[in-house]
């Protein structure tokens, strides 16, 4: 009997111990989930782009800030669908077989996003679409989707600022044949890019609000790249020669591609005024020398920020709007500024 009560006893004192045991079992595995890393899946439309280009090594970069900041693990996976819709599908589909807990997509077709969300949907993952915007239809199919960009109506009021401006300050030096008038060539990203045609409309409505009379010598489409651009100009500078007065590019890459034609035909001195968008390293240099007026400043740092943040957030399980100050319901856009040769002389 004594032994019996003993036992006992001692089980009675075990059980508080082993309700310990458990307890803190549970809590050190509540600790490691806490501290799994968050996975990111992140599509790009092409790799060879200079301004996606610089936006993924951006991307990168952020998400190590932000990682710093909220004290948790961040995996970035970064895909090339190589301007390819079906390719891009795919590595959509293996970021979701994998489990990623966010996937983050640049559209090739900005016009085929509902595919992917209804896909996403299903496996209940967030997805962080950007720089090419989806028709709001598709984006309004479920909560957890959200875009961050930049808005394509102020950098395109931006760049026809900086023609104005150039133009008001000293408007014989760009009215080589004094007729009051601006000739000019511009060169468009894409022929169905909505933000290829809205910079294009408003870079030139800011010009003429401005008072400024203009003509239209010839329209291109050079696809954001450099090359198609440097092989247009060479087309333009054939037919117009130095009647061009002002080319506008649609962004910096193919403003480079026209400087090189220029430089080519030895006209870049003393030749058309040049202004771009992005703000791209080259751009800048160009406008050091004299070569080229301005560009605006495309900021891939906050936009590779603030699609971070808005990962995390819903990764998280938290309210995006409550930790991402620039995100307005599903929208987040990243304001431009402009770099002139009168801000780096």
């Amino acid at each position: 009997m004594n032994k019996l009560k003993i036992t006992t006893a001692v089980c009675m004192l075990l059980i508080p111990v082993a309700v310990l045991i458990i307890f803190m079992r549970v809590r050190d595995t509540a600790v490691i989930k806490a501290e799994d890393p968050i996975k990111i899946g992140v599509v790009i439309y092409r790799g060879d782009d200079a301004f996606i280009s610089s936006l993924a090594v951006s991307l990168d970069k952020e998400a190590k800030a932000v990682e710093e900041e909220v004290g948790r693990k961040i995996i970035m996976n970064i895909a090339d669908a190589k301007n390819s819709q079906g390719s891009e599908n795919a590595q959509v589909d293996a970021f979701i077989s994998g489990k990623y807990d966010v996937i983050c997509v640049n559209m090739v077709d900005r016009t085929v996003a509902s595919s992917i969300i209804n896909k996403a949907k299903e496996a209940d993952i967030p997805v962080v679409f950007f720089n090419r915007e989806p028709v709001e239809e598709d984006l309004l199919i479920w909560d957890k989707t959200f875009y961050v960009g930049t808005d394509a109506k102020e950098a395109g009021t931006m760049e026809g600022q900086i023609v104005a401006d150039a133009y008001l300050e000293n408007p014989d030096k760009i009215d080589k044949n004094k007729d009051g008038r601006i000739q000019y060539v511009i060169m468009e990203g894409e022929e169905v890019h909505q933000d290829s045609l809205i910079r294009t409309e408003y870079s030139c409505k800011t010009i003429a609000n401005a008072g400024i009379e203009m003509q239209r010598l010839a329209r291109g489409v050079g696809n954001w790249m450099r090359s198609p651009a440097y092989e247009q100009m060479l087309l333009w500078l054939d037919a117009f020669g130095d009647s061009i007065e002002v080319v506008i590019s649609n962004n910096d890459e193919m403003a480079m591609g026209i400087i090189e034609a220029l430089k080519e035909h030895n006209m870049l001195k003393g030749g058309p005024l040049i202004v771009g968008i992005d703000g791209g390293k080259d751009a800048i240099e160009e406008i050091r020398m004299g070569n080229m007026e301005g560009t605006v400043v495309n900021d891939a740092d906050g936009q590779a920020y603030t699609i971070v943040k808005i990962a995390w957030a819903m990764a998280e399980g938290k309210d995006p709007e409550e930790e991402v100050p620039e995100l307005n319901g599903k929208y987040a856009y990243i304001p431009h500024y402009t770099i002139t040769r009168k801000d780096i002389r």
